[in-house]
């Protein structure tokens, strides 16, 4: 009888299976967010876009999320399903966030009123600081900086954030049913 698929590959259940054991899947977790956030990180400090408020915010869910899904690589099975589960709700409000800034870029709802952006480099003296606030614009939380394929940052965060959560309850319920 001949295999339905190649010795040296794993058919997709038992993949998906392996993948959402609660250590690999921390790890997948860990390895996503951290690279989301470096991402971010490399558009910022890399090719000089400037973060507004709400880009700022929406890095919040990641730089807690790291240290949970450090601690659920080390933890036993049970607890660390309870720290998947905490860092699926921290990912859905970092999906929520990136969802409502995608919808102010798009102008489906106003964005917040006193939006500006991360400062640059600190003045030296008083005169260069008269200097650098008239050249300085703040950045509009409304306007994307940049999109691929029609999306902003924002929302490719929400949709990152939102994976991520899945991954994450998967995890968990699967941790906490003891499968």
């Amino acid at each position: 009888m001949a295999q339905a698929f190649p010795a040296h590959a794993l058919p997709a259940h038992v993949l998906v299976r392996r993948l959402t054991a609660p250590r690999p899947a921390a790890l997948l977790l860990l390895v996503g967010a951290a690279a989301t956030v470096g991402g971010a990180l490399i558009f910022q400090h890399g090719l000089g876009y400037v973060p507004c408020k709400l880009c700022l915010t929406e890095r919040q869910p990641y730089y807690l999320a790291l240290p949970l899904l450090a601690a659920a690589l080390l933890l036993p099975r049970r607890l660390s399903g309870a720290l998947l589960g905490l860092v699926a709700i921290v990912f859905l409000v970092g999906a929520g966030l990136g969802a409502y800034h995608a919808g102010a870029e798009w102008g489906f709802w106003p964005g917040p009123s006193d939006c500006g952006g991360g400062a640059g480099p600190a003045p030296a003296g008083v005169n260069d600081f008269l200097k650098s606030l008239e050249a300085t614009r703040p950045v509009d939380c409304t306007a994307a900086a940049w999109r691929f394929l029609g999306i902003s940052l924002a929302g490719y965060n929400a949709l990152i954030s939102l994976a991520l959560a899945a991954l994450a309850a998967t995890a968990s319920l699967r941790a906490l049913r003891g499968r």
